[in-house]
């Protein structure tokens, strides 16, 4: 397998370069030169296979220069630190089901792909025979953070630092990263939100001065964002092993086509499906759920993606972006692969903030979009506690929210809400949902919540009110060049 960038389209990559460099010299992210294929046959076999092995398959077609025995070693590591199996898939009704992505160690499906990530770094730095330090430079509007913390922790020739909005993620995400141990991690809260954040790694990854002043102290960046194809790939195989297990399970004919409703921002998660569906999985739609941020529906409705437009702080933080990194990839497939348009267009959303494509190029995917308000979130909450006894988080109820109200366009095709973070790292919001009541302490909102629905509230949450702040700095954007380099021992 080699990886081309999407702004170039012909200089071709290892999967290990990939993995190590994050994000192309060109500016470009890397995706695959071509899809491998997957049949009914292989589908009948992984719906045979653990998670681990079904992980470790999809991951070996990919990464073949790693190969299927070491990615099996890798991801058996990975998911031992897992509550149970990784990948839960409940039925909460006919014909629908929940794909539970939040059983790992920070209660978030990041967690599926950065507790992978870091044995993949340091495989491929071993297999290209690299002896320098690794520094993981990370943008997070909540969940990502903490997962990549947790994945690179201690972890030997990687140092990782993380910016985080200040005023832009739930109190319990910022808990999970101020209190963070490990003595290769730093935290940093960034005046702003993800977007500036977000943009700000970009621009530093982009800056050939950090990047030289860096490889004078044999030290390269790379990403644990889902820019980065390692952190990509393993979000592939749950798709895969959801529908072999609902075959398994007898709830749908090994053929038959499905939908996945995902809550997205970054457009990382719902992406994964997409490749998924690229490989052969029988997928029906891919529905986009958005938030009040939904540019993302207006995109898919009018082909024009425009940032200048007014920013929501929401009760799904994650979901609180305008520029969503991994559409690029998508765009870059919807086009053809045409490498000089994307350059064009991406030029353009950085020059004046939008950019326009030809309806007809999004009118034969297979995506649908829509978006729930915070009230519409909030009722679905309450609602799906009351008459189906789940619970959901403030996230992948926004998805649940736009499955309610399009329930007889789905009603002869099975469909998968994609769930991605655990209620109770968004206790508050969600308590103040099912109770109608208005509790503001984050710490006592989990036992409330725990007292209120009979749901265990996960130990790693509810001990976080014990741990010590170890991380405090909030800086401005402008100042991330100088604190990224002091980190790492380098003065301007």
């Amino acid at each position: 397998m080699k990886f081309v960038s999407t702004r170039d389209g012909k200089k071709e990559y290892k999967p290990c370069e990939a993995i190590i460099k994050g994000i192309a010299d060109d500016g470009g992210l890397f995706v695959p030169q071509s899809f491998p294929l997957i049949t009914l046959d292989d589908i009948a076999e992984f719906a045979e296979m653990s998670y681990e092995e079904c992980a470790a398959k999809v991951l070996s077609l990919y990464l073949d220069d790693i190969g299927y025995e070491k990615l099996l070693d890798i991801t058996k590591k990975a998911y031992s630190k897992f509550d149970g199996d990784a990948c839960q898939v409940s039925i909460i009704a006919d014909r629908l089901a929940v794909m539970e992505l939040w059983h790992g160690p920070t209660f978030a499906f990041k967690d599926m792909a950065l507790t992978v990530l870091p044995y993949l770094i340091v495989e491929s730095k071993k297999i290209l025979k690299k002896n320098e330090k690794t520094l993981i430079l990370v943008a997070t509007s909540g969940d990502t953070g903490k997962a990549a913390l947790e994945g690179f922790k201690d972890v030997a020739g990687t140092e990782i630092t993380v910016l985080f909005p200040n005023d832009g993620v739930s109190e319990m995400q910022k808990l999970q990263m101020l209190t963070q141990e490990g003595n290769n991690v730093h935290v940093f809260s960034i005046n702003g939100n993800f977007d500036d954040a977000q943009s700000t790694v970009k621009a530093i990854f982009n800056d050939k001065e950090i990047i030289d002043k860096l490889k004078e102290k044999n030290i390269v960046m790379s990403s644990a964002n889902s820019i980065n194809f390692g952190r990509l790939a393993p979000q592939i195989a749950y798709y895969i092993y959801t529908y072999a297990s609902l075959v398994s399970s007898g709830q749908i004919k090994n053929g038959e086509k499905i939908n996945f409703i995902v809550p997205t921002g970054n457009f990382g998660n719902i992406l994964a499906g997409y490749y998924a569906f690229k490989m052969g999985l029988p997928i029906n739609n891919l529905i986009i759920a958005s938030n009040k941020n939904n540019i993302l529906t207006n995109f898919f409705e009018t082909g024009e993606y425009n940032i200048n437009r007014e920013f929501f702080k929401t009760i799904s933080p994650s979901m609180d972006i305008l520029i969503s990194s991994n559409l690029e990839r998508l765009l870059f497939e919807l086009t053809g692969r045409n490498s000089e348009y994307i350059r064009e267009i991406y030029k353009s959303l950085s020059e004046k903030g939008k950019f326009t494509v030809d309806k007809e190029v999004l009118k034969n995917s297979i995506f649908k979009a829509d978006w729930a308000d915070e009230n519409d979130t909030r009722e679905t909450i309450k609602k799906s506690f009351t008459e189906e006894d789940y619970l959901f988080d403030t996230h992948t109820a926004v998805a649940k929210a736009v499955y309610d109200s399009h329930v007889k366009d789905f009603e002869n095709i099975y469909t998968v809400i994609v769930s991605t973070a655990s209620p109770f790292k968004f206790a508050i919001d969600v308590y103040n949902a099912i109770s109608g009541k208005k509790e503001k302490d984050a710490v006592r909102s989990l036992s409330k919540l725990e007292d209120y629905t009979a749901w265990e509230c996960p130990d790693n949450i509810a001990n976080l009110k014990d741990k010590k702040i170890i991380h405090s700095k909030t800086i401005n954007k402008e100042d991330a060049r100088k604190t990224i380099l002091a980190v790492m021992g380098i003065n301007e």
